[in-house]
Formats: structure tokens, C-alpha cells, sequence
């Protein structure tokens, strides 16, 4: 499994600091994998959406016992539920690899960062297509424009925030 583990990591960055050079001037090496792997889950993420929605649930209500969710909300958790499992090797791995931080810090950190994400998908998705009448898709693009800069922020700068190195200077 280690063998795996590493031939995927070499291969994610080689892929990705391939076309680093052409972002160098306009942002850090770990914005810019942040970005490409950021994207590459979120469009995941949506193709798992749009499969739930539209051949899964088959944009029918899902009725659960005592309540039932609407198709376009009931899609969230499983497309979700799959995207977590990428996105938190993407971020343990790949985009925050020397935050310094325990690998269980790092998971029950990105569990809280994504109990907060999807409350907030549930809520923009319940706006966007309930309140204003958008299409499922179209408004879980919207949504995920939406908490994407609220989940970078959190990761940046609370859950996966480096480590200051500490300095010793002798008297």
C-alpha cells in the first residue's frame, strides 16, 4: 500500500509542478497545488453530484422513515461523502504535506472544516434551487464558488496552518 501511496503522491506532483511555472509570478508553489487539487476534487465533486442527482435518485424526492430530502439536497451527502475521502489525501499529502501537524489533528480538523462546508452546501443549495430557481447543477457550481473561499480560508489560516519554525539564538 506504501508503494501505491508514493507512486500516486510522485505522480499528483509531477503533474501539478508541471504547470507551476506558468502561475511562478502570481502565486506560491502551495497556492497554486491548492488550487489544482482544490479544483480537481471540487469538479469530482460535482460529477458525483450530478450522477446522484440525475441517475441515482434520478432527481426524485428520497424518503427516509419519519422525513423525506428533495433529490438535489439528498445528493450532497454521498457525492460528499466520496469528495471528503480525496480531498483530505489531497490536503494531508499533497497541498498542506509539512504543516507539522498529527495526521488524526489533521482529520478531525478537516472533519469540522467539512461538517461546516456541507451545512453550508445544504443551506446554498436550499437558496439557490428552492428560493431562486436554479437547476441543480448550476446551483451546486454557485454553492461550491461560495464555500470554496470560505474553506481556504479556514484551511490556510486555522486548520492546516504550518507551524512557525522556532528559532534558538544563543546569549
Amino acid at each position: 500500500m506504501k508503494k501505491i501511496h508514493h507512486a500516486a503522491r510522485r505522480t499528483i506532483f509531477s503533474f501539478i509542478d508541471l504547470f507551476y511555472p506558468l502561475f511562478r509570478k502570481i502565486m506560491p508553489l502551495q497556492t497554486f497545488r491548492y488550487a489544482a487539487c482544490g479544483g480537481a476534487n471540487t469538479s469530482f465533486d460535482i460529477v458525483l453530484y450530478s450522477f446522484f442527482y440525475n441517475i441515482v435518485f434520478a432527481k426524485q424526492d428520497v424518503h427516509l422513515g419519519l422525513f423525506t430530502l428533495s433529490g438535489h439536497i439528498a445528493s450532497i451527502f454521498p457525492a460528499f461523502c466520496i469528495s471528503f475521502c480525496t480531498g483530505f489525501y489531497l490536503n494531508r499529502f499533497i497541498v498542506f504535506k509539512e504543516s507539522g501537524l498529527r495526521k488524526r489533528t489533521q482529520l478531525s480538523r478537516f472533519v469540522l472544516l467539512n461538517a461546516i462546508c456541507i451545512c453550508l452546501n445544504a443551506i446554498f443549495m436550499k437558496i439557490f434551487v428552492d428560493g431562486l430557481g436554479l437547476y441543480p447543477t448550476p446551483g451546486k457550481i454557485a454553492t461550491t464558488i461560495l464555500v470554496i473561499g470560505i474553506s481556504y480560508t479556514l484551511q490556510t489560516y486555522v486548520f492546516f496552518k504550518q507551524k512557525e519554525s522556532v528559532i534558538l539564538t544563543s546569549n
